[in-house]
């Protein structure tokens, strides 16, 4: 294993952003035999089961990798290695006692769980099912945890790469256990088909495994670079602020994520609470919050990943030049990143929104609700990346008071906002769930309005070289939309084969995708790392 190497902001951003996006292609691309083998009533019951293992793995170590990503970045500029080596030790032993909590409650009150998601909906999937697939995921929590803590130490130290290579290891290793034991299940044993739903969610598991073989051998490798080959000698009171400062660290991206997940979940309950009121079969009724909770959110990832990918670059650069006190250098990286947001992710989620049609039957075939739920949950989508990038800021700038005020009052908004639209939306004749949608909406809205007007009035950033390209922005934007609506026209989509499906998504997205670079080009052009450019020979 070679010499690890440091990236820059932006090499860092692309690195990462790219592999994250690599993973969550696979992990869309595999739906297509899988939703066929399990079908929407598994579709819905694999996505009761990652909803509850996502809000426990929040908590167990959301919070973790990020925080240690921040903590090391701290210790390795301020040259304290011998913090920076106890605090890999404290944080291993810290995320060990959370994993095992967590896997216990979630696999001893399974059946709890179960009831809180599904409560008296008869017709679909039984409390049963939804318990056995709930203690199956559960086990992945003894594991997935740990990858934290070597993802985030070696971010701190700029080591983009490998921490994003093994995202990628992981979704491989997780889908090949998922599609293969799916397969056996349901053709192979003629089982039923929780216990391939079963099988699929302990594949998290299993991928778990694989991955924390190869970041344990490339930290295992590389322990003179990385700081983990000296023994350290620290004092309790040291021992008690590099534990302060874990926790510290941890809560804000812990609210953050968990916050997030809040919100899918959040709509799952309500709509599955809400929907039979107002008309919905039980199979109806599951099958749209299974859009709003896992297949329509597949096509989201696509767009979350570059937010994600900032996200891990960003913050050891920040929290570099905040402790050296470089304000202009967090002003231009946070401009670099508000411009990603407008520039690249708004229009690829304007793009996706309006080929809904086409994605959602290319992936999963004809659906009433599916490509009309997507069409604009999509959009949303743009919301809770500024979301993610703006509260990942404030955390690196150690302000977490005004992630915890602007998290919770957008999540209780949501909270408050969703049966009251869903009734009135019925009642204007506008499909129920896209009140659902609206408050979710409307929960980013308050969140990033608040956080934006933070920290312009109280940390003095400002957003003028955003603002440069707004109107270029806009213009090509109503370009874009038009150029869709015409697609739309001449190449109608409805009833039109799988491969017709494709090829129009191909057709149209290299046509958008080209003029709006020619249109942009100038401002895209700067948000590439030079040495990439170099390498498509764009710039000398």
């Amino acid at each position: 294993m070679g010499k690890l190497k440091k990236s820059s902001f932006l090499e860092g951003a692309f690195i990462a952003t790219l592999c994250i996006i690599l993973t969550k292609i696979i992990g869309i691309l595999y739906v297509i035999p899988f939703y066929k083998i399990i079908g929407e009533q598994g579709g819905t019951l694999y996505g009761y089961a990652y909803n509850i293992y996502n809000v426990f793995l929040i908590i167990s170590s959301a919070g973790i990798p990020l925080a240690i990503s921040k903590l090391t970045s701290e210790y390795n500029t301020l040259g304290e290695n011998n913090k920076k080596r106890r605090m890999y030790q404290i944080a291993t032993n810290v995320i060990m006692i959370f994993s095992i909590f967590a896997f216990l409650i979630c696999f001893i009150f399974a059946p709890q769980l179960s009831n809180l998601i599904i409560g008296n909906l008869e017709g679909g999937n039984t409390l049963k099912d939804v318990t056995f697939v709930i203690r199956l995921i559960s086990f992945a929590l003894l594991i997935i945890p740990f990858l934290s803590i070597e993802r985030g130490y070696l971010q701190g130290h700029r080591y983009i790469s490998e921490p994003s290579i093994s995202q990628v290891i992981e979704q491989i290793v997780r889908i090949a256990v998922i599609l293969i034991g799916s397969c056996i299940c349901v053709y192979a044993l003629k089982l039923p088909i929780r216990y391939a739903v079963g099988v699929s969610v302990f594949a998290a598991c299993v991928g778990g495994i694989a991955t924390f073989i190869y970041l344990n051998n490339t930290v295992r490798k590389n322990k003179h670079q990385i700081g983990l080959d000296i023994t350290p000698k620290t004092t309790k009171e040291e021992d008690n602020e590099i534990i302060k400062k874990i926790i510290v660290y941890s809560i804000p991206f812990i609210v953050i994520n968990l916050a997030n997940t809040l919100y899918t979940s959040t709509d799952m309950i309500l709509v599955i609470r809400t929907l039979p009121k107002l008309g919905f079969s039980a199979t109806d009724t599951e099958f749209i919050s299974s859009v709003f909770t896992t297949w329509g959110v597949k096509f989201n990832t696509i767009i979350t990943s570059i937010s994600t990918g900032l996200i891990v670059s960003l913050i050891p650069n920040m929290v570099k030049d905040y402790t050296e006190k470089n304000m202009i250098a967090v002003n231009n990286n946070f401009n670099k990143c508000l411009k990603i947001i407008i520039l690249i992710v708004a229009p690829l989620a304007i793009y996706l929104s309006g080929m809904s049609k086409s994605l959602w039957h290319i992936f999963y075939g004809p659906s009433t609700y599916g490509p009309k739920i997507i069409k604009f949950t999509i959009i949303v989508t743009i919301f809770d990346c500024l979301y993610m990038v703006l509260n990942s800021l404030l955390q690196s700038l150690n302000k977490p008071k005004i992630i915890y005020s602007s998290v919770i009052i957008g999540l209780i908004s949501n909270l408050l906002l969703d049966i009251p639209l869903m009734n009135l939306f019925y009642k204007l004749k506008i499909p129920a769930y896209y009140g659902a949608i609206t408050a979710t909406l409307i929960g980013f809205l308050i969140s990033n309005t608040m956080s934006i007007t933070y920290l312009n009035k109280e940390m003095k950033l400002n957003y003028q070289e955003t603002l440069k390209v707004l109107p270029r922005f806009i213009i090509s934007t109503i370009i874009l939309v038009i150029s869709l609506k015409l697609f739309n026209v001449i190449l109608p989509i409805d009833n039109s084969s799988r491969l017709m499906q494709i090829l129009n998504l191909l057709i149209s997205g290299i046509t958008c995708g080209g003029i709006y670079i020619l249109i942009n080009y100038r401002y895209l052009k700067e948000l590439l790392p030079r040495k990439i450019l170099q390498k498509l020979h764009l710039v000398k």
